[in-house]
């Protein structure tokens, strides 16, 4: 089956085009520049989607970066929130409308090369502060899909019940290459170990019980430190206490 899968380089989606992959899809992975702080995600998607051969085109949608604002990863002015992923200041990070978008282009390009399918990664941890990974959302966006040309596309997300330690757990049975994925939402030459979704990829590791290879900034509070808080950074910054890669 040939498959569009919408790809940023992350942790899901790398796991996803690993998972598809291994599974006999023809894929076609697209990456959308929507002006993100952390755009160097495109890098790591392009690496490992040459290392595997498998198309890669990236659609260059940076200019409507001002009209998405009000989220910390288009707005330069709003602060990348700290601590858990599901904690209330994550919604900073939501970005209006977005997969909705990414959903619209992926559709076109998959019907522009008759593909049949469209993938992304949308897993049970999502749902909290995403309102775009619900399945209420993806359930009517495959609707829609379906009636946006004559040729049908199915919209497919195999890991919408997959928590991420689930996730983490089928990459290491793929061999996914998780040291050169990117996750963090501060966009910096590591990751800085704090965001949400560093707390959340950290957390995924430790749960799945596979070594977590990702270099992290200096003040990265220890996995011990975090496992004994509930993965809550602590407020008087107690858990910078050690390095860590």
């Amino acid at each position: 089956m040939k498959t569009v899968i919408i790809y940023s380089g992350g942790l899901d989606s790398t796991v996803l085009l690993y998972h598809l992959r291994d599974a006999g899809h023809e894929l076609h992975a697209l990456s959308i520049d929507y002006g993100q702080r952390h755009r160097c995600e495109l890098g790591h998607a392009a690496a490992i989607c040459a290392a595997l051969g498998i198309p890669h085109p990236t659609a260059d949608l940076s200019a409507i970066q001002p009209l998405l604002a009000g989220s910390s990863l288009t707005s330069p002015e709003i602060d990348v929130a700290e601590g858990h992923y599901t904690e209330e200041s994550m919604k900073s990070t939501v970005v209006p409308n977005r997969n909705m978008i990414f959903l619209s282009i992926a559709t076109g390009h998959a019907l522009s090369i008759q593909a049949g399918q469209i993938a992304y990664a949308a897993h049970s941890g999502d749902h909290a502060i995403y309102p775009d990974c619900r399945n209420e959302f993806a359930d009517a966006m495959a609707i829609a899909i379906k009636l946006a040309d004559w040729k049908q596309v199915e919209l497919i997300r195999p890991f919408v019940d997959w928590t991420k330690a689930d996730i983490v757990r089928r990459g290491a049975e793929l061999g996914v290459p998780f040291a050169q994925t990117w996750s963090c939402y501060k966009g910096g030459e590591r990751h800085c170990g704090r965001c949400g979704t560093c707390i959340e990829r950290r957390e995924a590791f430790d749960l799945a019980g596979v070594e977590d290879p990702t270099l992290y900034n200096d003040d990265a509070p220890d996995v011990e430190i975090l496992r004994a808080n509930d993965w809550r950074l602590k407020p008087n910054g107690d858990d910078c206490d050690s390095y860590h890669s």
